[in-house]
This record gives C-alpha cells, sequence and structure tokens, in this order.
C-alpha cells in the first residue's frame, strides 16, 4: 500500500498512453522542451500550460519542505502518469507519451490530501500512435492475463481468512492472513490504479486522510490485522469487515481485467512493486502487527520479476547491459530472500520482528541494487 493518494477511477483504452519514469535526483533533468514543474507546500508551478501531444518530459524540482509526488490527470481524475516520493530539494525527471486532450499536473506536497491542480493541454489530432512491435503485443497480452490470474487465485485465499474472522477464530484467521495477500502485493501498481479499492482494502491506519476516522473509516486487511495481532481478539464489527474486505476485492477481480496496459506501464509498475517494498516493508511498516513483512517482500519482487521476464525480449535487444544487470540483481536478491524462508516448499517467512537492524540493512541495499537499474527498464522499453 503506498501513501494515500488522489482517487481515480478505471482505466479504459479512452487514450492510449506509454510512460517511462526516472529516478529522483540532485542534477537537472535538463531537455530545453520540457515541461518544468516546480512544486512547494503550497504551489505548483507549471512552466507550460500547452504543448504538443506526442511524447512529453516533465522536470520536476522539489522546493518545499515536504516530500511531495506530481501526477497528470485526465479529466475524470484518471493517471496519465506520475511520480511519488519526491524528497526535498530533489528533483526528477517523467517522460510520457500523451495524446491530445485536456489534462491536469498535480502537485500533492506531504503526499496527502487532494493536492494543487494546474490545467494543461495537449494539442495536435487525436488517434495515431506508433504500433507495436509484436514483442510488446505479446508482453502485454501475457501480463494482461498475468494479473487476471492473481486476482482469481487471490480470492479463495481471501475468502479463507474472512471466514475464520466471521467464524471468530484467531488463529485460522491469523494463518490465513498473509496468504490471502500475496496476488495483491505481486499486482499492486495495477490494483491501485482503481479508484477507491486501494484505501479500501489495503490502507494502514497511518495512511488515512484528514478528517478520517480510523474507528469509521478504516477497512481491509489491515484493520483486521491490528485486531488480531494487538488486540487478539475478533468482534462482530470485524466480522462485518470481513465482509467488507471481500465485497472490495470482488470488486476489484472484476475490473483487473480492464485495466489500461502498456509496455512502458508495465516496466514502471515493476519499479513501483520495489519502491512498496523499499518504502513499507523493509522498514516493517506495512505489517507492523502481524511482522509478515517478507510475505509482502517475496510477493512484491515476485511480480517485479514477472514484469520484468515478459519485457526481457524487448529490454535484451534495446539495452542488453541493463538486461544482464537486472538478471544478476534480481537473482541475488532473491538468493538473499531464500535464506528467511522457514519452508523452501511453501511461502512461509521468519517473522520481521525476528530480522536484526545488521539484516535489514541487507536487505536494503540489496533492494536498492536493484531499483537502480529496475528504474531504466521503462525507457529501454521505450526505445
Amino acid at each position: 500500500m503506498r501513501p494515500a493518494r488522489l482517487t481515480v477511477m478505471a482505466a479504459s483504452a479512452v487514450a492510449a498512453l506509454t510512460v517511462a519514469t526516472g529516478c529522483s535526483q540532485k542534477s537537472d533533468a535538463g531537455g530545453d522542451d520540457a515541461i518544468r514543474v516546480a512544486a512547494s507546500d503550497s504551489a505548483c508551478e507549471v512552466s507550460k500550460t500547452e504543448f504538443p501531444a506526442g511524447k512529453v518530459q516533465i522536470d520536476v524540482e522539489n522546493k518545499g519542505s515536504k516530500v511531495t509526488e506530481v501526477y497528470v490527470l485526465f479529466p475524470d481524475a484518471r493517471i496519465v502518469t506520475e511520480r511519488e516520493n519526491i524528497g526535498p530539494g530533489t528533483k526528477a525527471s517523467i517522460t510520457a507519451e500523451i495524446k491530445a486532450g485536456d489534462y491536469e499536473i498535480v502537485c500533492k506536497p506531504g503526499m496527502k490530501g487532494d493536492g494543487i491542480a494546474k490545467k494543461v493541454k495537449a494539442t495536435g489530432a487525436q488517434g495515431g500512435g506508433e504500433k507495436r512491435s509484436p514483442e510488446a503485443d505479446a508482453a502485454v497480452a501475457a501480463y494482461r492475463a498475468y494479473v487476471v490470474t492473481q486476482a482469481e487465485e487471490t480470492m479463495p485465499k481471501a475468502q479463507a481468512f474472512a471466514d475464520a474472522v466471521k467464524a471468530g477464530d484467531v488463529e485460522a484467521a491469523k494463518k490465513a492472513y498473509a496468504p490471502s495477500r500475496i496476488g495483491w502485493e505481486r499486482t499492486e501498481p495495477v490494483a491501485e490504479s482503481f479508484g477507491d479499492i486501494d484505501p479500501k482494502v489495503d490502507v494502514r491506519e497511518d495512511g488515512l486522510e484528514a478528517g478520517q476516522d480510523p474507528a469509521k473509516d478504516w477497512t481491509g486487511w489491515h484493520r483486521l490485522e491490528k485486531s488480531l495481532w494487538a488486540d487478539n481478539k475478533i468482534d462482530d464489527n470485524d466480522k462485518k469487515l470481513a465482509d467488507t474486505l471481500i465485497a472490495d476485492l470482488t470488486d476489484w477481480q472484476k475490473k483487473v481485467g480492464q485495466a489500461e496496459i502498456t509496455p512502458t506501464s508495465i516496466a514502471n509498475g515493476a519499479k513501483e512493486l520495489l519502491d512498496e517494498v523499499a518504502t513499507g516493508k523493509v522498514t516493517g511498516e506495512e505489517e507492523r502487527y502481524s511482522h509478515t513483512d517478507l510475505v509482502d517482500f517475496k510477493a512484491n519482487v515476485e511480480g517485479a520479476q514477472k514484469a520484468y521476464e515478459l519485457l526481457k525480449p524487448i529490454a535484451e535487444k534495446n539495452d542488453p547491459e541493463l538486461s544482464k544487470q537486472l538478471d544478476t540483481q534480481f537473482a541475488a536478491l532473491n538468493t538473499l530472500l531464500d535464506k528467511y524462508r522457514t519452508d523452501k516448499a511453501s511461502y512461509e517467512f521468519t517473522s520481521y520482528d525476528k530480522v536484526g537492524e545488521a539484516e535489514r540493512k541487507e536487505l536494503s541495499d540489496g533492494v536498492n541494487a536493484l531499483a537502480e537499474p529496475l528504474s531504466k527498464l521503462a525507457a529501454a522499453v521505450a526505445k
């Protein structure tokens, strides 16, 4: 689960787009034709409000004191592209292929609330766009099948978890909790594209928006996680929340096959999964009550690796050295994770509260070593 974000609607084929996102950096992103966004704690200044449709570079500088994120949104709030976790004093570059139409660029200081929006327009003829290669078409079709399968496989596991909660069986619910989340964690970037489904099922208490009441507005896995591990009991409200979780996940399952998927969105999604690990799993914040962080960690890595493997025929052709780096770093991180696997034949890992600071640092270093080349995958696919 990312920090609370703007509500978005399910992506459709209204406008195809291709996105390649770079890393935060201290140096200038460059590009004389770039749209420059100066984000601060109270403003979102945009250098151009009208630009030619096609390949667009957006150079973001965070001049504020808070971590920020920047979105390009369709008028109905669907996300065209985004860049999260831009720290104070840092810069980031985003490259997107955007079709003609009206959009908003939104800065979100503190990564909370509705953000500060600026209306912009991409001018030019509608339609068009480069034809995909057979390898790209194959990657998109295979990834769509993958996310649908993950959703389908999640539902019976989530139902087993919900049934245990409704039966008041704390130990059975604890055992079913982590397995019920694996499919979601493998495909989290796609799951997060569907409006308020993500905050309904996967928000942590500290991810609630200002004004939301945890007693009334907090739902989903982590709300039940707290009841099971922190409170060690199940009450009538928890039983209702179990039914709500299944209803929300059923909604996700129905929608996931409709997601707008492009080769570069697959690549960017892989990087987002590594960002999820870095900001939530390695720190122990994601599963703060159950300490099942390593299960989520492994699922995120598996989802990222699946995305890369589907794009590998393109990456090998366009940037063979990058492909070699990714092969090496995925193998290294998986080997490191396997040290904490308590049962090689199953998805069981050491409780994260038993993992020391030195070991957590080693895991963090492994994630960072993979994240750096993975951040270049979208650009390689877009060549």
